[in-house]
């Protein structure tokens, strides 16, 4: 494959943009359609993003425009070029597989646009996409050489046996995870997901990435799952997933960590389920004995969808500048102000602005989409720059940075 784009493939692709905004999402379901004709291809993906409003869909239309827009400056595009080879790591992509992307892909043009996609345009957008697939095949081969090159690493689905499972609060669940080998672990980065292949009766292939809710330690692995009421992976993880049960598990992925000895202040901002990877980074906080302040601000519902309350408070203790700081929406008559909670309500602009160091810290997010798309607009109010607002998000991140 060329190593640089024609500039004839470059104007073309930037003429499409229009028609790509204005049947771009078409084209996806199109492609997506064709290539789950195919079981193989279709039990890559994790279908729980392709169903009801299908976020995936609408995340890969704006992936796809923002492509075809900076077509000619593809610099501004690293960051989710890195985040899409992550995500691919985990799902175990394959070289073999992109083909199958790209006849779909051109298929579905072909099929949306009708006449208007000449052979012209389908060799440009098909010379573009080969650009990008062999980028992203490059670096995930170099996540895969370094997975398995660590002490503890591996490659492919590796099994795990459920050593504990513990439930947190009414919707929580934990689970710590061994190596069925009785293997070392890679030291993950604090903050990363795990993988699983789950195989549930009656179902396909079914897909599911999972935070990592404990500090680096080379043995075992903790995730902790919340019981959606209509989530096929997570219903089944609280259900049958018990000690001794087993599960395939990709090594440790995600562009979303601690970083390694915070020369700033940390805030870790989590709203319900998404304090899972802040645990992860506050017990490392606390582990390395980092000197930095670090803040840890979780806001659920009340006391009893509280997971890990007690846990955080305790290692956030051992932290030499540790604070934690919990907002309950509506608490119950026992939950009990100062113990359980801080704060009443939700997290706002104006609590953040007189609690946390705008000016200085590094802001660590993980959340629902609302709580994650009204944190970031706070921050950015507030003048936290881009470079310093670090998140986490359930599902594709189609939407979450408007601002």
């Amino acid at each position: 494959m060329s190593k640089t784009l024609s500039p004839n493939t470059i104007a073309l692709v930037k003429a499409t943009v229009p028609a790509l905004q204005a049947h771009g999402l078409e084209i996806v379901r199109t492609m997506y359609a064709r290539m789950f004709q195919n079981p193989a291809i279709r039990d890559l993906f994790n279908q729980s993003h392709h169903g009801g409003d299908a976020p995936q869909q609408r995340a890969l239309t704006m992936a796809i425009l923002a492509y075809g827009s900076n077509i000619d400056n593809l610099g501004v595009l690293t960051a989710a070029v890195e985040r899409i080879a992550q995500k691919h790591v985990g799902l175990q992509i394959l070289p073999e597989h992109y083909p199958y992307v790209a006849e779909a892909l051109l298929g579905a043009i072909k099929e949306v646009l009708g006449d208007a996609a000449t052979e012209e345009i389908l060799a440009a957008w098909g010379e573009a996409y080969w650009f990008l697939a062999d980028i992203l095949i490059n670096r995930e081969a170099q996540l895969y050489q370094e997975n398995a090159a660590v002490e503890g690493g591996w490659t492919g689905w590796r099994e795990f046996v459920v050593e504990d499972a513990r439930s947190e609060s009414t919707v929580i669940t934990s689970f710590l995870l061994r190596p069925k080998d009785g293997g070392k672990v890679t030291l993950h980065k604090p903050g990363q997901y795990l993988t699983f292949w789950l195989e549930i009766p009656g179902q396909p292939a079914t897909k599911r990435n999972y935070s990592i809710s404990s500090a680096p330690n080379g043995e075992t692995y903790r995730i902790s799952v919340k019981r959606e009421p209509h989530g096929l992976a997570s219903r089944w993880m609280h259900e049958a997933a018990r000690p001794g049960t087993v599960l395939k598990v990709a090594a440790p992925s995600g562009d979303f960590f601690l970083a390694e000895k915070p020369q700033r202040p940390v805030v870790l901002l989590s709203g319900g389920v998404g304090l899972t990877p802040m645990v992860s980074m506050l017990e490392a906080h606390a582990i390395n004995g980092w000197d930095t302040a670090v803040h840890f601000v979780h806001g659920t519902q009340d006391g009893s969808t509280h997971a890990l309350g007690e846990h955080v408070r305790s290692v956030a203790s051992t932290c030499p500048d540790g604070k934690v700081s919990v907002f309950y929406e509506t608490p119950r008559a026992e939950d009990e102000k100062g113990r359980h909670f801080d704060e009443v309500g939700f997290i706002t602009e104006g609590w953040l602005a007189a609690n946390t160091p705008v000016a200085a810290a590094e802001y660590y997010l993980c959340g629902p989409k609302p709580f994650m798309r009204a944190m970031v607009e706070a921050l950015t109010r507030l003048g936290v720059g881009a470079d310093r607002i670090h998140y986490e998000f359930f599902g594709p991140a189609d939407e979450l940075l408007a601002a």
